[in-house]
């Protein structure tokens, strides 16, 4: 890492952004359900987005741990980035299977707060819960919830 040492201080893992191709089974999780990394706040990674006409809360970009970069798929369009090592466990849990019983479970407990919900529907879609279900189990706003489904350039 030796050429980006002085733009991310402490870094330790590399992941892959990738743009997940249409009718391509989720791989990865999506970025918004990591929360925020350092990475997604530099020019590198807004001019890769605004290249790609997708905002970083849409479903379709996704991220890896660098060491399973053979999963994404084929002609997929991908960027490198640095994480530091609280940053590359969270995408590397996120990135873990995850029960939809243990997903709809978090689920109906969202309707006792309200903190975090991009990140609770970007886990739940990645899991397989369907978007209408999402709707049902937190009274979301299904427009809401389809938002975060479709590529958007709203950044």
């Amino acid at each position: 890492m030796s050429d980006r040492e002085g733009d991310f201080p402490a870094m330790a893992d590399d992941a892959y952004l990738f743009l997940l191709p249409d009718q391509h089974p989720r791989l990865g999780t999506a970025l918004a359900a990591v929360g925020a990394l350092q990475c997604t706040e530099t020019p590198a990674v807004h001019g890769w987005l605004q290249a790609h006409d997708v905002a970083a809360s849409s479903e379709l970009v996704r991220i890896l741990p660098a060491e399973a970069q053979a999963f994404i798929p084929e002609g997929a369009e991908r960027l490198l980035v640095p994480l530091s090592e609280e940053e590359a466990l969270r995408v590397q849990q996120e990135c873990a299977p995850q029960s939809v019983t243990d997903v709809e479970g978090e689920l109906l407990q969202y309707r006792e707060t309200t903190q975090d919900w991009e990140a609770l529907v970007h886990r739940a879609l990645a899991a397989g819960v369907p978007a209408p279900r999402i709707a049902r189990l937190t009274g979301l706003d299904p427009q809401a919830i389809g938002h975060l489904t479709v590529r958007t350039t709203d950044a």
